[in-house]
């Protein structure tokens, strides 16, 4: 069998983007490490914070699918929240709102990658970044930063994405050898002057800080506050 070069499977901490680079990469084997800090994988630490399991899906329609097999919750659009349905991918709703059991979280990024993920599959985030390194130890690791959409569908890789999978990569740096992409990666996190100012101001953090929920951006850039680590157990992120 001919070696696949895209595969980085001859390093031990691999870096990719978005669903494509999750499937190619995931075939080298180890955990699978999703990264959307704008909102998916910051709004999944919450939510398990308080103790609810997280279903990923792809889209609405799936997750409205998903939700009725599951008997769970289903998260709405940042802005169709209602007093009976107050969840969405907006981290502070998840904060304030009462706790379901269960909640099904669509989005087309992170949310997407862990629904169509198998293995070991966790959801980080600057929160968690440090906890995530400690949980996986020395296994083999890929890092994925999800990335946004252009209009087009295309990918849109999304800055604070690439700080977020940095800062799991910097904790990740003595765990073993580093591809050349998640060595670029790592380096971008640690020479950025300020990562909550970078979030803050990036094209995704002015856009959502702009659509009214600066808060979620400030959430988000709440570096290590975290030690709780969601890792997706039959379909679902839970508390590890």
């Amino acid at each position: 069998m001919s070696h696949d070069p895209w595969s980085q499977d001859r390093y031990g901490v691999r870096f990719e983007w978005g669903p494509a680079g999750a499937e190619r990469l995931s075939r080298a084997g180890g955990a699978l490490v999703v990264v959307d800090v704008l909102s998916f994988t910051t709004a999944v630490s919450v939510a398990v914070e308080r103790g609810t399991a997280v279903l990923p899906a792809a889209s609405h329609d799936a997750g409205a699918a998903l939700a009725r097999r599951a008997g769970a919750e289903l998260a709405a659009g940042r802005h169709d929240v209602t007093d009976e349905r107050p969840w969405s991918l907006s981290p502070a709703a998840l904060r304030s709102a009462r706790a379901p059991d269960r909640l099904v979280l669509p989005s087309p990024n992170g949310s997407a990658i862990a629904a169509a993920a198998e293995g070991v599959v966790v959801a980080a985030c600057l929160r968690n970044a440090r906890a995530v390194a400690a949980l996986l130890g020395d296994e083999p690791v890929t890092v994925i930063a999800a990335g946004e959409r252009w209009p087009d569908g295309s990918l849109r890789p999304a800055l604070e994405d690439l700080l977020g999978a940095g800062a799991v990569l910097a904790a990740l740096a003595r765990h073993g050898a580093e591809s050349p992409e998640a060595a670029a990666a790592r380096s971008a996190y640690e020479s950025c002057r300020s990562v909550p100012d970078a979030v803050r101001h990036c094209a995704s953090g002015v856009e959502l800080t702009t659509s009214g929920f600066a808060e979620d951006v400030e959430i988000a850039v709440e570096a290590d506050t975290t030690d709780v680590v969601p890792v997706l157990v039959d379909g679902a992120f839970r508390r590890s």
